[in-house]
Parts: C-alpha cells; sequence; structure tokens
C-alpha cells in the first residue's frame, strides 16, 4: 500500500486526507459494487471509513500480529483446577467391583450395576422371556419387529448360545444399518434441504449420498475412530488430486466429509450470503461437532466465555482456526446463478466419479396428461351439474358462460356472478378423485411420477464435500461475536481444558507439498487419542442410551459442569475403555451391552422398585421404550406387507397434500424404509412430524417423546393407515386362512411376537364376529334402499321387500378382520417395547 501500482501509493502516512485509498471509498469508486455483490461483502460503512483514516493519521503503525496459540506457558485463562473436573480426565483405569450375589453377573455391566443395587438393598430383576427379548433385540437392532417364523425359530433354539446367537444374526442384518445409521443422521443434523434463513427451503440434491455412506459404514463396523477421521479430515487423508485411481476408499472418504456441510446454509442464495451468513454456517457447524461428538455446548462460548464451563471465548475462535482451510469466511465458494455458466455452482461440490453413478431421470409422456385431462371432462360436467342444480335454473346459463370466460374478458354481469359463485362451482382436484375411482389412480400416479422426476434428476453426479483450498485469512477473536469488531489474532487449536496446558497444538500438512492446511486432520488426530477425556465416553453413552432408554450421563450433549454427573462413573470409564480396547468397534458394545443380565431384565415396576428407583437411575430394571417416528413408520409397513426394503439412493419423495398432510408416494412394490424418505426441513412427513421426528436446525442429539393427540388421531382416523390396515388384515386371511380363530393369533403373532392369552383371544374372537353381524347388516340396509330405488315411481309405502337375511361375505369379513387389526394398531402393546 505504501509503495502503490501505476496510480501510485494509496496510502500517505499521517494524511489520510491525501490518501488515494480514502479518496476512492469517499468518492464511492472504491471497493467496486459489482465486487462487493459478487462476493458478498457488504459495503464500507462511514465509522469504518474513518477508523481507516485515523490509523493513517497515526503514520500507519503495524501491531502485534503474532496469534494466540497454545504454548509451553501455563494458561492464564484455564487452570489445572478447571481441568480435574471428571469430564475433563481421561477414563481412568477401574477394577471390576465384586458383589454379594454374583450368580447374575454375565459379564462386567452386570457387576458395576449389581454393585449400585447391593448397596440398596436391592438386586436385577428376574429375565424376561424369550418372547420379550427377541422383540426387544430386534426392535433396538434393526428397528423393526420379528416375523412370526423368526421368534418359532428362536424359541425353538435349545442352544444355551441361542440368544448370543440372535444379536450376531442381527448384527449382520443389513437392517442394522438403517436403524443404527439414522441415529447417527440425527447427530449430524442430516436433512435433504438447505433451510437457513429462507422459507424457499432449497432442496440438496446429492445430500443422501453421506446418509448413505452411513449406513454402509454401520453395517461394515467401521471403527470409530475411523469413521470419525474421514467425516472431519477426509479430504486430507490421501492425495486424492493426484491419485491415478479413484478408489471407493477415497470416494468414501470425501462423501464422509458431509458431515461438515450438513447444517442449515442460507449461502446459496445471494441475498443472504454476506459474511455474517457465513459465521452462522460456521457457528451450526462447530455445534453439531461440539455437541455431537465432544459432548460440550462451545457454541456458548463464540460471543463471550462460557458462563459454567472453562472454555473462554479465545477457544471457540481457536477451533473455528482449525476449519478455515475449508470455511473461510472471507473466501466463500458462491452459488450458481444465471449467467454463471455453470462454473461456480460445480465448486461448491466434488465430483462423483465411482461407475455406475449416472443420473436417474424419468420421464413423464406429455400423452399421459392430455390423456387423464380428457377422463377428467365428463367427470367435471358431472360435478358441475350437480352443483348448478342447488342453484336457481335462470342462472345456469350465464354461470356456464362466466366460468368459461377469462377473467379479464368477462362483463360486469359475470364479473358479479364470479364473485359470488365460482368459488362454490369450481372443481378441486380431490373431488374429481371423490368422484371416480379410475380417474383418482391415475391422477395420484401422474402426481407420484412428478414428484419422483423432481427428486430423482439430477443435474450431474457430484457429492457435497468439504476440502481446503489453500492458506486461510487469519482468524480474530470477534468482539460480541460482531464480525465488524475485531479482538485478538488467534491461532489453530482445541480447547486448552482437554489438554494439560503445556503442549503446543501441532498441525503438518498431511503429506509433503500438500496445499492443504492438515488442521482438520491434527484436529481428528486429536480426538481419537486412546487418552482422550471424551471421544470415547460420549460415544458409549449415545450407545447406552439407545439400549437402556437414558444414558449414564443423561445430557447427551453436556458432559460440562451444568450437564448430569454420570448415574455409574466407573461403568462409564470401563466401557470407554473397553471401547478404546475392541478397536473402536461399535458393534461389539452392542454385543457387550445386550449380552448383560442388566440388558435381560423384566420391566416390571414392583412396589419395592417403584419406591428404591422411581427413576430407574439404579437400572433395576429394563425401561418401556415407545416406538420412535421411524420404527413406527416402518413397523406399520411390515405387518401390512407393504415394506419396500430397497436400500440406498435417492430419497423418495413425498407429497404435500391440498389439506396439509405430507405423505410418502407409495408404488406398487409399497413404501420404502422411513430413512429414505425426503425430509426437508419444511416438509416432514406428517406421521413423522407427529411422533417426535425432529427439524435439524442444526442437529438433534436428543429425540424428545411426547404423548399428544395428534398421535391417536393419524393412527385413528388417517386413510393411509386405514390402507395399511386392510393389507394387514389380508396378510393375515393369506397365512391364515378363513378361520377366525387362526386369524386372530396370527394376528398376534404378526403384530406383538407372541401369541394371545386367552381373554385377548376371546376378546378378539368377539369383536370380530360382532363386526361381521354389523358389516352384514349394514350390507342388508344398502340392498334395501338399492332395490327400493329401483320399484317403478309412485308411491312405494306398504311394499314388502324381501331379502335374505344377514350372512357375512367374504368381502365384509375382511372388513371385519381390518378393523381389528387396525385395532392392534392402535394398541399400547403394539407401541411400546418391552
Amino acid at each position: 500500500m505504501l509503495k502503490g501500482g501505476k496510480s501510485g501509493p494509496i496510502i500517505v502516512p499521517g494524511k489520510p486526507d491525501e490518501s488515494l485509498i480514502i479518496q476512492k471509498i469517499r468518492s464511492g469508486e472504491m471497493p467496486p459494487k459489482k465486487r462487493m455483490l459478487e462476493m458478498g461483502v457488504k459495503p464500507i460503512t462511514p465509522s469504518e471509513t474513518e477508523r481507516l483514516a485515523r490509523w493513517i493519521a497515526q503514520g500507519v503503525p503495524e501491531g502485534n500480529v503474532a496469534p494466540d496459540v497454545a504454548t509451553t506457558e501455563p494458561d492464564s485463562l484455564v487452570s489445572d483446577k478447571d481441568r480435574q473436573f471428571w469430564a475433563f480426565q481421561p477414563p481412568r483405569p477401574v477394577v471390576v467391583p465384586s458383589v454379594s450375589h454374583a450368580a447374575p453377573v454375565r459379564n462386567p455391566i452386570d457387576a458395576f450395576v449389581l454393585a449400585k443395587l447391593e448397596e440398596k438393598g436391592l438386586t436385577l430383576s428376574p429375565e424376561a422371556d424369550r418372547l420379550t427379548l427377541i422383540r426387544r433385540a430386534c426392535f433396538d437392532l434393526t428397528g423393526l419387529p420379528p416375523e412370526p417364523d423368526e421368534v418359532q425359530s428362536f424359541l425353538q433354539d435349545q442352544d444355551p448360545r441361542a440368544y448370543e446367537k440372535l444379536i450376531d444374526r442381527l448384527l449382520a442384518s443389513p437392517r442394522y444399518g438403517e436403524r443404527w445409521g439414522r441415529y447417527w443422521l440425527d447427530v449430524a443434523g442430516y436433512a435433504d434441504s438447505e433451510g437457513g434463513k429462507l422459507s424457499a427451503d432449497h432442496p440438496r440434491p446429492v445430500a443422501y449420498r453421506y446418509r448413505d455412506y452411513v449406513i454402509r459404514s454401520f453395517n461394515a463396523d467401521k471403527p470409530y475412530d475411523r469413521f470419525l477421521l474421514e467425516q472431519i479430515a477426509g479430504d486430507e487423508l490421501i492425495d486424492y488430486e493426484n491419485a491415478p485411481v479413484i478408489t471407493q476408499e477415497i470416494m468414501d472418504s470425501l462423501i464422509a466429509t458431509g458431515f461438515l456441510r450438513l447444517g442449515p446454509d442460507s449461502t446459496s442464495e445471494r441475498e443472504v450470503n454476506f459474511v455474517e451468513d457465513r459465521l452462522d454456517v460456521i457457528s451450526d457447524e462447530i455445534d453439531v461437532f461440539s455437541s455431537g461428538v465432544l459432548g460440550l455446548t462451545i457454541k456458548c462460548a463464540k460471543c463471550h466465555s462460557h458462563k459454567y464451563d472453562p472454555i473462554p471465548q479465545r477457544d471457540y475462535y481457536r477451533l473455528a482456526a482449525l476449519f478455515k482451510g475449508a470455511y473461510d469466511e472471507h473466501d466463500w465458494l458462491m452459488p450458481q446463478h444465471a449467467g454463471d455458466g455453470g462454473k461456480v455452482m460445480g465448486t461448491r461440490y466434488l465430483p462423483y466419479v465411482i461407475p455406475g453413478a449416472t443420473p436417474v431421470q424419468l420421464i413423464i409422456e406429455e400423452g399421459k396428461r392430455e390423456a387423464l385431462e380428457q377422463k377428467a371432462e365428463p367427470i367435471k360436467k358431472k360435478l358441475l351439474d350437480q352443483k348448478l342444480a342447488q342453484l336457481p335454473a335462470t342462472l345456469h346459463e350465464d354461470l356456464r358462460r362466466m366460468l368459461v370466460t377469462p377473467p379479464d374478458k368477462r362483463n360486469e354481469l359475470e364479473k358479479y356472478l364470479a364473485e359470488k359463485f365460482e368459488k362454490i362451482l369450481k372443481i378441486e382436484p380431490e373431488e374429481l378423485k371423490r368422484s371416480d375411482a379410475g380417474y383418482k389412480k391415475e391422477a395420484e400416479e401422474s402426481e407420484r411420477q412428478v414428484k419422483l422426476l423432481e427428486f430423482r434428476k439430477l443435474p450431474e453426479p457430484k457429492i457435497t464435500a468439504l476440502w481446503d483450498r489453500g492458506v486461510p485469512s487469519p482468524t480474530y477473536i470477534l468482539r460480541r461475536g460482531d464480525p465488524a469488531s475485531f479482538g485478538r489474532l488467534v491461532g489453530p487449536g482445541v480447547p486448552s481444558v482437554l489438554t494439560d496446558g503445556k503442549t503446543p497444538f501441532e498441525v503438518q500438512p498431511p503429506w509433503p507439498g500438500s496445499s492443504k492446511t492438515g488442521r482438520r486432520l491434527a484436529l481428528a488426530r486429536w480426538l481419537i487419542r486412546q487418552n482422550h477425556p471424551l471421544t470415547a465416553r460420549v460415544m458409549v453413552n449415545r450407545i447406552w442410551q439407545h439400549h437402556f432408554g437414558t444414558g449414564i450421563v443423561k445430557t447427551l450433549a453436556n458432559f460440562g459442569n451444568t450437564g448430569a454427573r454420570p448415574t455409574h462413573p466407573e461403568l462409564l470409564d470401563w466401557l470407554a475403555s473397553e471401547f478404546v480396547r475392541q478397536g473402536w468397534s461399535i458393534k461389539s458394545m452392542h454385543r457387550l451391552m445386550m449380552t448383560s443380565s442388566t440388558y435381560r431384565q423384566q420391566s416390571t415396576v414392583t412396589p419395592v422398585l417403584e419406591k428404591m428407583d422411581p427413576e430407574n437411575l439404579l437400572l433395576s430394571r429394563m425401561p418401556l421404550k415407545r416406538m420412535e417416528a421411524e420404527v413406527l413408520n416402518d413397523t406399520l409397513l411390515l405387518i401390512s406387507g407393504r415394506l419396500d426394503e430397497t436400500p440406498y439412493g435417492v430419497p423418495e419423495p413425498v407429497l404435500v397434500r391440498d389439506d396439509g398432510l405430507v405423505t410418502p408416494i407409495e408404488t406398487e412394490k409399497g413404501m420404502r424404509r422411513s430413512i429414505y424418505v425426503a425430509q426437508r426441513r419444511t416438509d416432514l412427513p406428517t406421521i413423522l412430524e407427529n411422533f417426535d421426528l425432529p427439524p435439524m436446525s442444526p442437529n438433534c442429539v436428543e429425540r424428545n417423546v411426547s404423548t399428544v393427540a395428534p398421535q391417536a388421531l393419524h393412527l385413528m382416523n388417517n386413510a393411509i393407515i386405514h390402507r395399511l390396515a386392510e393389507a394387514f388384515a389380508g396378510r393375515v386371511k393369506k397365512e391364515a386362512g378363513a378361520d377366525p380363530e387362526k386369524q386372530v393369533e396370527r394376528a398376534y403373532w404378526i403384530a406383538f411376537s407372541r401369541p394371545p392369552t386367552d381373554e385377548e383371544k376371546k376378546i378378539g374372537l368377539e369383536a370380530l364376529n360382532r363386526l361381521k353381524i354389523e358389516q352384514a347388516k349394514q350390507s342388508l340396509a344398502e340392498t334395501k334402499e338399492q332395490k327400493a330405488e329401483a320399484l317403478p315411481a309412485g308411491p312405494k309405502a306398504g311394499v314388502d321387500i324381501k331379502v335374505s337375511a344377514p350372512k357375512a361375505e367374504p368381502q365384509e369379513a375382511l372388513s371385519a378382520l381390518s378393523k381389528v387389526c387396525h385395532t392392534l394398531m392402535n394398541s399400547a402393546a403394539f407401541l411400546y417395547i418391552d
């Protein structure tokens, strides 16, 4: 700036009015408005101009630009005492406790739990029966109930290790990754749309590749340390730009970095692509990372030092600096807009180069649309005639003329009639569907094809990824989080409280000659150190929570001072150490937890347990758990025979209906598992939203479990639920035949994975018989009405219309069975897992 270019020096020290830079800014020539718009930078304010002028007037003094980083010197902001808090210390070596009554102890988990129980004079509850155990295990590991034949096979298996073999089979099922991948997608904040500050909620057409990566990783039991490495720094694990061949491993590592691109992001729109908007995106990703992986509320330190945990504001910005090579608010990849030639948007993605990733495009033939419109015409005419019949005949001709005249060409009379009658005479699409079953089927298929086209067409094979792009801009502490108020310069680093406070944070390029910073790779490697205080603890606590209902630390995303203390601290440390010892294997953790006697307990609450352990903090019994949203939806599809288990790929579209309901679109195969249904932030499928599927803003570390009226109303009244009940009844009839007793038994086996009790069978048979009679009576009444209408015109009083006595026909019997099946689908025994 002092040397200048063709126009000479742009700064004259001590003389701001003679400095070219001040002259250009004040005249409005600089910065160029077009360039500011392209870069998403707001114009310089008068106060900023005057601040620059004062700096020039002071002689352009140079400040100390050495970044604030961790050194070997004692940290003045975080003390050794702060580091003594239990969660900030590495897991301690733990001796498995001895217990007075060792008979129930199958593995060390039981010893830790039983030791606590014995302090209160309690012991483990009795073991649940096999019917309960197989249903519990299947839902826990696959999110679906066992089929009746699978239950029978398990009951007949006399091998002492029958239960252990069951666990192994479930862990090997492809359904396992779909179940447990969903948990991680909550942590990551996965959604199929951008979200953010705009109401448009633009779709993310290739986000699903990350979803598929997660499912495959869980199915393959990818070690958790590797799983984290790939998601945080997959682009820095290998020199993919110069690799002779792009392997599946390389592609997976790049797709995995989508973990850091899942948060709400409005910056695809230029209207909300300024520095503060970009900082919001970065803040959300730091929140996802810290809450999901570290179990800390680090986001609180963005504007000021954390109020309760020893996390100074400096450490928040050190952490932000680790992501700066890819997430740089001053070097942001811009969205594509008309006139960009498509080049800019491409820089927001990496190419997907695995063979077979050809975009899917479905073409709807225009001829089919025309045929559908032609079929609608006579139906519209019939409906219009019916509506006109309710109005004075003298208006009919004028009303018909009004309806076919374009609004801008109507005369005064037609405008008057339109204001009064057009709304009630308008034929809505739903009316057409209700009036003609054939038209309804074709119209819904057309709507489905439109949605499939909208979701499945991909402009080009690509992936949403994060990658370093060169030297990042400096990172400053932002006072009160204000992007225009710079504080100290900081370098990359991790929260000081999670270190010994005297070791610098080392960052090296990932390979010699690399242009990448290596910052995120250094972060990932620090995370997966065997003695890291939080990484293993947070993950095993999350696995424990999904199996036992509550985490050992109840606050899954807050291991800090304001979070809950562990109910079994020694058990948590032992599990964390065991997790690392077993190669960070998540499946090994399942096997360990689920084969314990603690997991196999009954859920019965006795008066003694209610008094001594009312909240089940001592794990004196297994909790009763309600199905999550996806489990409920998938189970309804499975028992009705309408579950399409096609894995992976483009998300299945949803239909936003005129009544506001959001429903998946059914195909000939049925509907796919919920994890494969498109989940836009603003249009969640209604059944999933009613049962607490969370909106991702930015993520969800623990779901709410509510009990509200819309849940019961949806299961009772929703048309899709009724169709599934009919399909369930059809399956029962196919498998059990026409014998009512066998039908009731089969329905219970399918819905509850057990036979009905004698009382349940009696009630079921009585209900089935009563419903058949009611259906027959209803059919009889309809038949009499139809015969009466068929008589010649004239007085009909006293005419004896004879019909056969009521007798249930096959269709009426099936209708009665569907009502029984619908009742089972609404029962607590169905919705809750024992």
